[in-house]
């Protein structure tokens, strides 16, 4: 299993993104992720989710790690949000309708 820290790390890195950046970005304190780093230890999945949404990538993507990491945008994640709500013949109009554009 990969290092929660690491992959924090990796993608902050890919950013150029220092501690503060991210902190900035997720809304957490710098303490806070300094702390993670100098404890070793790992964030809660409530903050983690803070994390991420800083980076702009979903949990699932942060978990996936490496290429599969990409960005969304707030209308990416609005669309997944409303597609997990939807049933499955609705999501076959939905993707019809998006083919046929």
């Amino acid at each position: 299993m990969k290092s929660v820290l690491d992959e924090i790390t990796r993608l902050r890195l890919n950013r150029g993104w220092s501690e503060y950046d991210l902190a900035k970005s997720s809304g957490l304190s710098q303490s806070t992720i300094s702390t993670w780093y100098r404890k070793q230890q790992t964030p809660t999945i409530q903050t983690l989710d803070k994390v991420c949404n800083g980076f702009g990538i979903t949990l699932s993507q942060f978990f996936a790690g490496g290429e599969e990491s990409f960005p969304l945008t707030m209308e990416q994640r609005t669309l997944l949000d409303n597609w997990s709500t939807l049933n499955f013949k609705q999501q076959r109009i939905i993707l019809d309708l998006l083919q046929n554009m």
